[in-house]
């Protein structure tokens, strides 16, 4: 018979049942402790994860990222966690709206600028994108055809989106993007191109692709350009320009989003396009001068800030030695169409004026601002503009060097009205 013995070096240990409860109260205050972390600092960010503080729609869309959710579940808005006040703006936008969306919604404006009721694009994309969910890949003609005949046939947007909750949360986020592209203003033209005295139509423009345009008030203008006599026309359409001068050719693709290693892995949040050092760099919009000068990650590059403060245009990677228009310095007033920089090859060095990328092109972007606390951090946003480029390009400025520099100029001048 075999006897089995504890050795005697072996104190005797607590039973299992008290080494399990310890096991079990180390873990609730583990929990308790992480816990109570993560409810003063998130895990996520409002840039990353957590786009939207969900305040109303708690049920199985709750948490999903807005271009994930189905129709009609997008939120608009969120809470500002730095201030005791609740404070309200949008967080996040996903602009997905294709250039042949956009192109139809403006000619339904166009078309109907003289009109009652007059169709506005940006309610129009704003509908559809309430309708989609915010997904563009969705878009049909058919149902923008079908929209613009409700409206023209006498019903009102207000009624057929009462029943939308989040049109309030497009019609901001599309008004932020697209604001200022479409409107009045004013143009010089070579003065045969002008209308009769006193005609108001619509009326093709001259040089830069615009369709049946209203042009009005003809006026005499002290200026020439190339020895010809202009005039000032009263004009309704696209008045954002293509950020590519006319004649010089460019390629790109849709790269919002692509992956970059150069510094630290991060997403590419502009659109590239690639063309030839010295082409004309225009002004998309109108605006003041924000940034000017060298950045590590973009080189020579300007920054604008759009006259209502809601989009910040960022064009990079300028030329090497003469980047920029002389005129031009932080706080000066550009107007769409002027031409601001040249296209070059700079960045991707913390030495200044350094040719560090390997092929020329402009890199462009588009931040949105709902609150000044988004300018810069983690909470920035940035738009994909591949489709909103592709729409500008009806809109190209015509340009022309000046003699003896490096500079080219615009040939006929815009001005907001």
């Amino acid at each position: 018979m075999f006897l089995f013995r504890r050795p005697a070096s072996s104190p005797p240990g607590p039973p299992r049942f008290f080494l399990y409860l310890e096991a079990a109260l180390l873990l609730l205050l583990s929990l308790s402790l992480l816990s109570s972390y993560t409810k003063r600092y998130p895990l996520f960010n409002q840039a990353d994860s957590s786009l939207y503080e969900l305040k109303e729609d708690q049920g199985e869309n709750a948490g999903k990222e807005p271009s994930k959710m189905p129709s009609e579940s997008k939120p608009k808005i969120s809470d500002s966690a730095e201030n005791t006040q609740e404070k309200k703006f949008i967080r996040w936008v996903d602009f997905t709206i294709t250039a042949d969306a956009l192109d139809k919604a403006f000619r339904f404006d166009l078309d109907t600028c003289l009109s009652t009721p007059h169709l506005n694009w940006i309610e129009l994309l704003a509908y559809l994108g309430a309708r989609y969910g915010g997904d563009f890949s969705r878009y049909k003609a058919s149902d923008m055809d079908s929209l613009a005949e409700k409206l023209l046939q006498g019903e009102s947007m207000e009624n057929l989106t009462k029943e939308m909750k989040y049109y309030p949360y497009y019609l901001e986020a599309y008004t932020a993007v697209l604001g200022g592209m479409v409107g009045p203003f004013r143009e010089e033209i070579p003065a045969e191109q002008a209308p009769e005295s006193g005609n108001t139509g619509n009326t093709q423009g001259a040089e830069n692709g615009l369709d049946a345009e209203n042009m009005s008030d003809a006026e005499n203008s002290p200026d020439t350009q190339n020895t010809q006599d202009t005039v000032w026309v009263t004009k309704y359409g696209l008045k954002a320009f293509s950020p590519i001068a006319s004649g010089f050719p460019y390629s790109d693709f849709d790269d919002f989003g692509t992956a970059r290693s150069y510094g630290f892995k991060r997403q590419h949040l502009g659109h590239d396009m690639m063309g030839q050092v010295g082409t004309p760099i225009i002004a998309v919009e109108s605006g003041i001068v924000e940034a000017l000068g060298w950045n590590q990650y973009g080189g020579w590059r300007i920054g604008i800030r759009s006259l209502d403060n809601k989009r910040y245009y960022y064009y990079a990677h300028l030329r090497k030695n003469y980047p920029y228009q002389s005129n031009l310095e932080v706080g000066s007033r550009v107007q769409a169409g002027d031409v601001i920089g040249y296209m070059g090859r700079t960045g991707y060095s913390s030495k200044e004026n350094t040719n560090n990328i390997d092929e020329p092109h402009l890199h462009f972007g588009i931040q949105l601002i709902f609150d000044e606390s988004q300018k810069e951090g983690n909470n920035e946003i940035w738009i994909s503009c591949y489709e909103l480029v592709k729409f500008l390009r009806q809109n190209q400025c015509l340009t022309q060097k000046i003699p003896d520099t490096k500079e080219w100029q615009r040939v006929y001048k815009t001005e907001e009205k």
